[in-house]
């Protein structure tokens, strides 16, 4: 007897699971995505890209703390005329690829958007939320940019956008709201919160930039209950991100609203075996539940 069914369909574009890769983890070269592909994952997502080369901060970029990740990297990235090139190669290989994007201004979101679909990416992911840049994440805290920078892309691709958000606001779902009015086909919710870490005997903050964005098991209980204040809100589908380390925190976000899941951190610590770790979680879960399909359990708490 076959499985339940795990392919999902997100913005028009059919995936063949729901974990995916999130954007900044083994994101930068084709070889290195393919090999995540491979593992298991139902598609790749590049390093958030912009229109010209970025060097970053300086070190240190990233600290282990008791419950996660901080880091504070400054978005490197090698500029969008470059990484087209990957995406290219991993086009050719029928691996979907969706593209992060960054950028300070909506003409600079819609360029690169539209380089990434020239380039065969089958979506762009647009990062208004990186919580240590500060042009990214001053968009991600307003509304109105939201839907400003996201209509600016729609208008400008006809492949699926869609809105990577902060926890790093007071209300969420009113942000993916403005999203979703901007033409958005599906928001990702979190991306990393705002944090730091002091050293107690230099007595200065550890990271180059001093603050940082946490990663990790700690954020997982936030990004559950964005997940549940976004599905609430909108009709367009909900990708979780945030804290999944098993198949049991997958099920968790799915159950709060998500569609899709992404994994971040754990990747680091479990290495590329997690992504069939969680899909014959998932798969057993399902059919134990009396489940034929992934998306029937989406949104049921």
């Amino acid at each position: 007897m076959a499985g339940p069914d795990l392919k999902v369909r997100i913005g028009g574009v059919e995936f063949r699971n729901p974990v995916m890769q999130a954007a900044g983890i083994l994101g930068t070269t084709a070889g290195v995505m393919r090999r995540v592909y491979e593992a298991g994952a139902g598609a790749v997502f590049t390093k958030s890209v912009g229109l010209e080369e970025r060097f970053g901060y300086p070190n240190p970029t990233v600290v282990e703390v008791e419950c996660g990740l901080l880091n504070a990297m400054g978005l490197p990235s090698p500029g969008i005329s470059e990484l087209r090139e990957e995406v290219s190669k991993l086009r050719g290989w029928g691996i979907p690829v969706v593209v992060s994007v960054f950028g300070s201004r909506p003409e600079e979101y819609a360029k690169v958007s539209s380089m990434a679909e020239e380039a065969g990416a089958v979506a762009v992911e647009l990062n208004f939320s990186c919580p240590h840049v500060g042009e990214v994440s001053l968009i991600g805290q307003r509304g109105d940019l939201v839907e400003e920078f996201t209509r600016a892309v729609k208008d400008a691709v006809d492949i699926p956008v869609f809105v990577k958000l902060t926890p790093n606001v007071s209300d969420i779902a009113s942000i993916a709201l403005r999203a979703e009015r901007g033409g958005a086909d599906a928001v990702t919710a979190i991306n990393t919160v705002r944090a730091m870490a002091i050293d107690i005997w230099t007595m200065r903050p550890i990271l180059g930039n001093r603050l940082g964005g946490l990663s990790g098991p700690a954020i997982k209980p936030i990004a559950v209950r964005c997940v549940y204040e976004i599905y609430e809100a909108v009709d367009i589908p909900v990708i979780g991100c945030g804290g999944v380390k098993s198949w049991m925190d997958a099920v968790e976000l799915m159950l709060a609203g998500a569609s899709a899941v992404q994994v971040g951190t754990a990747i680091m610590y479990r290495g590329l075996g997690i992504f069939e770790e969680i899909l014959e979680g998932l798969s057993t879960y399902l059919g134990r539940m009396g489940f034929r399909s992934v998306s029937e359990i989406v949104g049921l708490a």
